[in-house]
C-alpha cells in the first residue's frame, strides 16, 4: 500500500494520480486534512483517510497498513519541522518500510531561506529506523506561470535574480519523479536532487512574449524595490521577503541544477514554452 500525504494538494493530487495509473487505486491511500476534497478519488478506489499535520491524534490511524509513505512538506513555514516529526515518528510506530519526503534542492548546503526546516527534516530522517528517501525538488515553474496575471497587467517580469538560472519542472515532472522512487524498492534509500531545464528570468519573459505576442521584458530590480513592488502588489511583507532572497539565491546559482536525474525518474520533462502555453 502506497500512501501520500497532503494528498488534496496540488502536488499530492498529481502523485495520487500516477499511482492509479502505476499501481492501481485498490493500492493507494490518499490522506489530507479535509477528506471531503478527496471524494472524487474515493469514488474511484482509493482509500481516503483523515492526516492532519498539527493533530499528531490522526496521523497514527491514517498510516495504518501503510508500506511506502511519500511525505510532501508542509506549507506552515516555520512549524514545519515538528508536523513533519510527529509524522516520522507515527511512520516508526506504525512500521512503514519506506519513507520518502520531498525536501528541497540540496537542502543540506543550500542558503535559501526555506532551507533550514528541510534540512532539520532531513536530519529527522536520517536518525529514524526506516529506509528513507530524499526527494530534494527544485524550483516548481508554476511559480511563475500561476502568477502571470500582474506580469500581463504591468507588462513586465520583475526580479532581482541577475542573471542567474532556475532549474525548473512542473508539478507533473516531479509527482513523475517520486512515483518512480515511490514505487520501486530498488530506488529506495537514495538522495534524488532534482531539477529542471535551466532558464533565466529574461528566458520566462522572452516566452511570455512569444506565447502572448505582447512585449513583455524582464525589468532587474534592486531588492528594495522588488519588495517594495511584490508588497504593493498585495503580498504580505514576509512572503515579499521570501521571495526576494530567492532572487538573490538565484543569482548566486541556488536554483540552478543538472536536469539528468529528473529526467532519468520522470522521462521528458515539460518545456517551459508548454508550461507557459498552458498558463495563458
Amino acid at each position: 500500500m502506497y500512501l501520500v500525504t497532503a494528498a488534496s494538494g496540488r502536488l499530492g493530487r498529481l502523485v495520487v494520480e500516477r499511482l492509479i495509473e502505476t499501481v492501481g487505486a485498490d493500492d493507494v491511500i490518499a490522506t489530507a486534512r479535509d477528506t471531503a476534497k478527496l471524494a472524487d478519488v474515493a469514488d474511484r478506489g482509493v482509500t481516503v483517510r483523515a492526516l492532519d499535520y498539527t493533530r499528531p491524534d490522526t496521523i497514527a490511524d491514517a498510516l495504518d497498513g501503510a508500506e511506502s509513505v511519500l511525505l510532501i512538506s508542509g506549507t506552515d513555514f516555520g512549524h514545519r519541522t515538528e508536523q513533519h516529526r510527529a509524522v516520522i515518528d507515527a511512520a516508526v510506530a506504525a512500521g512503514v518500510e519506506h519513507l520518502a519526503y520531498t525536501s528541497l534542492l540540496r537542502a543540506d548546503t543550500s542558503a535559501s531561506p526555506m532551507a533550514p526546516e528541510h534540512r532539520a527534516t532531513e536530519e529527522l530522517l536520517a536518525a529514524a529506523p526506516l529506509t528513507t528517501s530524499l526527494l530534494r525538488h527544485g524550483w516548481y515553474i508554476e511559480n511563475y506561470t500561476e502568477n502571470l496575471a500582474p506580469v500581463l497587467a504591468g507588462g513586465a517580469v520583475i526580479g532581482a535574480a541577475g542573471d542567474g538560472n532556475v532549474a525548473a519542472a512542473t508539478r507533473a515532472d516531479y509527482a513523475d519523479a517520486d512515483v518512480a522512487v515511490l514505487t520501486d524498492r530498488s530506488k529506495w534509500g537514495g538522495t534524488y536532487e532534482l531539477a529542471g531545464e535551466p532558464f533565466t528570468l529574461a528566458d520566462y519573459a522572452a516566452v511570455v512574449s512569444t506565447t502572448t505576442g505582447r512585449e513583455i521584458p524582464y525589468v532587474e530590480m534592486s531588492p528594495a524595490d522588488l519588495r517594495a513592488a511584490l508588497v504593493g502588489g498585495g503580498l504580505p511583507e514576509f512572503m515579499a521577503d521570501m521571495l526576494v532572497q530567492v532572487d538573490l539565491g538565484i543569482a548566486q546559482g541556488e536554483l540552478d541544477g543538472d536536469p539528468s536525474t529528473l529526467r532519468e525518474l520522470a522521462g521528458d520533462l515539460t518545456p517551459l514554452s508548454r508550461a507557459v502555453a498552458d498558463a495563458v
